[in-house]
């Protein structure tokens, strides 16, 4: 091409733009100057946005509102290395407020900002890079965001640089990734712990407490510990501990050392290495109480393992903790308790502790003004007495149980629980129960029974099995029966084991067991019992003691009376009442036969008068059956000296037999049961009586269970045994259990049980497995 011409030259000069120097002062203009293709200019308005959002959070939310954040986040991957870092620098800027970080996040702009941190870039880029990944990574849609991109690798790398603020921005990046379970893991197989550890030795105190925070987080997992261990990183610790110029470390120290103290294998090579040596002698080293209580719950967390029990058992950590007691600071003390407590499920400790007279001073602890105080000493005194009377008997000697009685009506439940648990664990020595009691230590419980406190119903129902031991203490009880009842219902496993063990051990007092009975105890242990998740030998072992001491409700429930159920005077039968719901005909009987011998009604004066010539030998020395029902009275006197005349076990029973028989009108044979005219003479005598309860002894024509009653009832009281056993449709039968004798071998076989018949062939012994048995027993 040949040279261009003057007049080309003229035309392209006409058509030239000259250059243009553009001032502004409206953010708005400079926004709209990103979206230039020119590089100058572009220089300029990053610098110009960048230096606008340095000067406070309104402008930056200024830039956000005109739409600057967009192109800005375009220009980060600019070619020109200058508007690059200007970009950047200005999104690093802004994202330091929150509703700038916000938006960022919607940029997708994570990928390009992992791409900022290669060697290549320069330490600016780097450290703005950073700065926008630090503002986001709080979110965790972000953190995944950086770790789909793998961009923890770069960030561990950069915790080395020598800018320390990349260095911190980074180490913020981390700390917040680490909060996600799947970096926690992943972080050591990095190679990330020894920079960590480095950056312990900054110049600068906010890395120094970031590094720790983030150690105190991934010294959580155990994989982590054991890089910690190998990289002696305790060792480091221990010594910041030692340093007294890092004392605004120590606290943070102290959280990573009590996480290494929970893993057995750390703790014993640390213990191995002297470490726990060193520790104690912090401990005890003066320092402020917050550090100290920081200190002392390293080793609780320690105790949490019996193995680690053993550890600091071995390294005599008892005397250290006793010492502490008598520290100035309520912190401390309460913090010493908190430790007593967790150290002492080690059997050595619990005595160790004694012996070094550390009980009486926890029990003194109880009168502190301090409720924290209290409530750990209470913690203490709880674990102390487990399983260890040497214990329960040092806190009775120091007054403990007076005390600890008065803090059953305490605000906080923690207190009313360790107090309960205390004292059913010091009930178990008879001295110490006396003590209590005496103390209306069994009437302070009722108030706790109400609670909604899981861990106080639990062992306040303990201290109530604990304490209710006699009838006078199940009387003091009484008030705190319906919350015990109620007790029943809970959900929570262990609060319903002890509530059964409750009522099982107030159930052997009468009037406690009716009470319950009453407030419907039995319906609910039925429930419970049919139950397969809730059903234990707990509640079938309440259920047994109500019934066992409420034998009306156990015959009417259970249609049957062992040999051990000895009738007394009160007994009634008022029939079978199923607990569930009964299907088919009724099967009751017809009215309400009593044993109340109390009942005098309509009696003729001769009859009484002849009662009360009777002498008081006529019943055996410990009969249940006391003056009342003069007629029944007779049969007893004529079957005391009827049966006991003979020798023979079988004549015996068989005589008795014959004079319930003969009471109850006779033998009937069973074609001819219904000439009887039971029912007829009964309904004669409610109406003599006015009443639809009849004394069994007034009765002179019975069926099958009036007579099998009336043999129960005369059995007992002379001493012989027999059950009692309700079938359907008015039948009952007693049974009995015989030796045969082989009396060529001159030896008694087994045993073989035998219904008695009152019926058709009175005293006749019939084979419990023979058809004139299983024919006696169904109509």
């Amino acid at each position: 091409m040949g040279k261009k011409t003057g007049n080309e030259k003229e035309k392209e000069d006409k058509e030239a733009f000259e250059p243009l120097s553009l001032e502004s002062k409206a953010p708005a203009t400079v926004v709209l100057l990103l979206s230039s293709q020119e590089e100058d200019i572009l220089v300029k308005a990053t610098e110009a946005i960048q230096k606008f959002a340095e000067k406070g959070e309104e402008n930056k939310v200024t830039l956000l509102g005109i739409g600057a954040l967009g192109p800005l986040c375009k220009l980060i991957d600019h070619s020109n290395k200058v508007i690059k870092r200007n970009a950047l620098m200005a999104v690093g800027i802004m994202a330091t407020n929150g509703e700038v970080s916000d938006a960022l996040k919607k940029e997708d702009v994570i990928p390009l900002l992992l791409q900022k941190l290669t060697p290549e870039e320069d330490a600016v880029v780097h450290e703005f890079a950073t700065l926008c990944l630090a503002s986001m990574a709080v979110d965790f849609t972000c953190r995944v965001q950086i770790n789909t991109n793998d961009g923890m690798p770069p960030l561990i790398k950069l915790l080395s640089s020598p800018d320390p603020d990349v260095a911190k921005n980074s180490l913020e990046i981390i700390f917040n990734l680490v909060q996600d379970l799947e970096s926690l893991e992943v972080l050591h197989e990095l190679g990330a712990i020894p920079p960590l550890l480095e950056l312990l030795k900054s110049d600068f105190p906010v890395i120094q407490h970031l590094a720790l925070q983030t150690f105190q987080r991934v010294t959580t997992d155990l994989e982590t510990r054991k890089i910690f261990r190998e990289e002696q990183g305790f060792e480091r610790f221990m010594d910041l501990l030692d340093n007294m110029e890092f004392n605004d470390l120590h606290a943070e120290v102290l959280q990573t050392v009590s996480n290494c103290l929970g893993d057995i294998e750390t703790l014993q090579l640390i213990h191995n290495s002297g470490g726990l040596t060193r520790l104690m002698e912090f401990i005890l080293a003066p320092s402020s109480p917050e550090i100290q209580c920081i200190a002392i719950k390293c080793i609780t967390r320690a105790a949490q393992s019996s193995e680690s029990r053993d550890v600091l058992h071995e390294q005599v950590i008892e005397r250290v903790l006793v010492e502490l007691l008598s520290a100035a600071d309520d912190n401390v003390k309460a913090s010493a308790c908190q430790a007593i407590a967790a150290i002492s499920f080690h059997p050595g400790s619990k005595d160790r502790f004694r012996e070094l007279e550390g009980v009486p001073i926890v029990v003194q602890l109880l009168h502190s003004e301090s409720s924290a105080l209290r409530e750990a000493a209470t913690q203490a005194l709880s674990s102390l007495t487990h399983k260890n009377k040497a214990n329960a008997l040092a806190v009775h000697e120091a007054g403990g149980h007076e005390i600890l009685i008065q803090q059953l009506s305490e605000s906080s439940s923690s207190t009313v629980a360790s107090s309960a648990a205390t004292l059913s664990n010091m009930a178990e020595q008879e001295i110490i129960k006396s003590s209590i009691l005496l103390q209306e230590g069994i009437q302070a419980l009722v108030e706790p029974l109400v609670s909604t406190d899981t861990q106080v119903l639990k062992y306040t129902a303990m201290c109530v099995a604990q304490l209710a031991c006699g009838n006078t203490e199940r009387e003091k009880v009484s008030g705190g029966l319906e919350p015990l009842v109620n007790l029943l219902y809970s959900n929570d496993k262990e609060v319903l084991k002890h509530a059964c063990f409750a009522v099982y051990a107030c159930a052997g007092d009468t009037s406690c067991a009716v009470k319950m009975c009453r407030l419907g105890a039995l319906e609910i242990l039925q429930e419970i019992n049919q139950s397969a998740n809730r059903r234990s030998s707990f509640s079938e072992l309440a259920m047994t003691s109500l019934l066992n001491s409420n034998l009306p409700v156990k015959y009417n429930r259970t249609r049957r009376l062992s040999a051990n159920d000895i009738i007394t005077s009160g007994f009634y039968d008022a029939g079978q009442v199923c607990l569930l719901k009964c299907e088919g005909p009724d099967r009751s009987i017809s009215s309400p036969l009593q044993l109340d011998l109390t009942i005098s009604l309509y009696r003729k004066k001769k009859e009484k008068d002849k009662v009360d010539e009777e002498p008081q030998d006529i019943l055996p020395d410990k009969s249940p059956i006391t003056f009342g029902d003069v007629s029944l009275h007779m049969l007893i006197k004529e079957a005391k000296d009827t049966v006991f005349q003979l020798t023979d076990e079988r004549e015996q029973y068989a005589a008795l037999a014959r004079l319930v028989s003969e009471a109850m009108g006779g033998a009937v044979p069973r074609e001819k049961l219904h000439e009887l005219g039971w029912v007829l003479h009964q309904s004669q005598l409610r109406f003599q009586l006015k009443s639809n309860v009849l004394p069994i002894g007034i009765i002179n024509k019975g069926t099958y269970c009036h007579r099998a009653l009336l043999f129960k009832c005369l059995a007992d009281t002379i001493g012989k045994s027999c059950t009692l056993v309700r079938g359907d449709y008015n039948r009952a039968w007693n049974e009995v259990l015989l030796f045969k004798v082989d009396r060529e071998n001159l030896r008694f076989s087994m045993p073989c049980r035998y219904i008695v018949d009152l019926m058709h062939r009175p005293g006749t012994l019939l084979p419990i497995d023979s058809p004139a048995a299983q024919e006696y027993q169904i109509i």
